[in-house]
């Protein structure tokens, strides 16, 4: 059995304090991916950089403070890939792969776009060059898991409020339409929907920090496993951690 885990640190740091590698320490999980460090290398203490004896991989945004990605395992990595080859996007800090005999595991950290226009617009800008470097990765021939924050609800049955949020960025029909575009056209798997096709509230992963979204699950499915038929189809149970909260995103885990 292999147990990665995909979380969304809304920042390394606050994490950290909120008992995050406590945790991590009981689940053991051979892969860990991480995203929104909001940490620079001068940052990164030990106790971040390799807990628990772990090998950490990271990615670091130019911009401090911002986004940041990276990879936690047991065994040392064969290969070390940070950036997906996009001088915009590598820039924020948004890939880690780390390769591992024939199984790679990657961090993704996608743009959201709800801030503003500008950032709409460099979130379509990240789709449109990574959906080749997805289709690069596709044909190698290699078993691969992506994890992360993909700041994308696919359908309908991913959010709680998915009338009033056609217009809103992470549920844009373009948006929806890329997704359905790696899973239908690509042949990427969403190992969760493979588990849990019908699953609704129990599936969401991210809460609004606004009014009581936790408390009333006004949730939102945006951390993903995306992975390779292959290994796809060894996921045996999938599981979101909700018992403490680390950040505004609780950890997806999947055992394959």
């Amino acid at each position: 059995m292999t147990k990665i885990i995909s979380a969304n640190l809304n920042g390394i740091r606050s994490a950290a304090k909120k008992g995050f590698f406590d945790w991590m320490k009981l689940e053991m999980p051979d892969f860990l991916c991480v995203q929104e460090l909001k940490a620079q290398a001068d940052d990164m203490t030990e106790d971040f950089l390799q807990p628990h004896g772990y090998h950490g991989h990271f990615h670091y945004a130019e911009k401090k403070g911002y986004s940041g990605a990276g990879v936690y395992s047991k065994k040392k990595p064969d290969a070390v890939h940070i950036g997906f080859g996009s001088e915009e996007f590598d820039a924020e800090g948004r890939y880690v792969r780390c390769d591992f005999g024939d199984l790679s595991v990657i961090s993704v950290y996608c743009p959201s776009g709800s801030s503003s226009p500008e950032r709409q617009e460099a979130k379509f800008r990240f789709m449109d060059e990574f959906a080749p470097q997805l289709k690069s990765l596709i044909n190698e021939g290699r078993e691969l898991v992506i994890c992360g924050d993909w700041n994308i609800a696919h359908k309908e049955i991913d959010l709680k409020n998915w009338k009033s949020n056609q217009k809103n960025s992470g549920f844009l029909p373009e948006e929806r339409a890329w997704m359905t575009h790696l899973f239908e056209e690509m042949g990427w798997v969403d190992v969760y929907r493979r588990l849990h096709p019908d699953t609704t509230g129990e599936a969401y992963t991210w809460w609004s920090n606004r009014g009581q979204a936790w408390a009333n699950n006004v949730g939102w499915r945006i951390d993903y496993h995306v992975a390779t038929p292959g290994i796809a189809a060894k996921a045996k149970s999938a599981s979101i951690y909700k018992e403490q909260r680390f950040s505004d995103h609780s950890p997806l885990i999947i055992n394959y």
